[in-house]
């Protein structure tokens, strides 16, 4: 279950904050990637989102609550990709390879969103800074319960006390593909970067 923080408002309304806080990260996640976190004022967010300064502070107490936001809608985005690839009956070899592409195409798609979450969260106050890094953990923790499920059904040959660490690799990456892309995409496509990472993966895996 996601971790998720109340950022308090005196709008009664929820499906309007729902919608005008959207607005406000559709405009913020334009602005950070563009000018930085720190280069971009509330006033900016405000004028992208069609809002007023005084409307925004509404829905928002502060520019860290908006940048909270935004880092919640991107893993909110990164696992509702990556959940629809449910585990069936096959087993969990022929799963892996399935779940790894969507994660590294999700990572493709949202490259300057995964950039802009380890850039500029060091800016959030430490209490925000838990919820973000819990939202972070929850994606490693998905790969922690198919290596689990692999180990079970014979698919893996890996110790239980690897699976924790070989999750957090498998979140390493797939980010890799944004935090370096600035070489790897001058050599590698997305799928053939996906077919390496899921070829190496798979022989640590099944022990090949």
């Amino acid at each position: 279950m996601a971790i998720t923080r109340n950022i308090a408002t005196p709008v009664k309304d929820p499906e309007l904050v729902r919608l005008r806080r959207e607005q406000i990260v559709q405009a913020a996640t334009k602005l950070f990637s563009q000018k930085g976190y720190h280069g971009t004022t509330t006033r900016e967010i405000a004028r992208e989102s069609g809002l007023g300064t005084g409307t925004l502070y509404e829905y928002v107490n502060s520019k860290e609550d908006i940048l909270y936001l935004v880092c919640d809608m991107i893993h909110s985005q990164v696992e509702e990709k990556l959940l629809p690839v449910l585990i069936s009956d096959a087993k969990v070899s022929e799963i892996l390879p399935m779940v790894l592409a969507s994660f590294f195409r999700v990572i493709d798609e949202l490259q300057e969103l995964v950039l802009l979450i380890y850039q500029e969260t060091k800016s959030l106050p430490s209490e925000y800074m838990h919820y973000v890094l819990k939202r972070e953990e929850e994606i490693s923790n998905y790969f922690s319960s198919i290596l689990h499920s692999g180990i079970a059904d014979g698919s893996f040959s890996i110790a239980e006390d690897v699976v924790l660490l070989m999750a957090h690799n498998i979140t390493v990456l797939g980010q890799m593909w944004a935090f370096r892309r600035w070489t790897l995409h001058r050599s590698y496509t997305l799928e053939a970067f996906t077919e390496i990472q899921t070829s190496l993966l798979m022989r640590e895996l099944c022990g090949i």
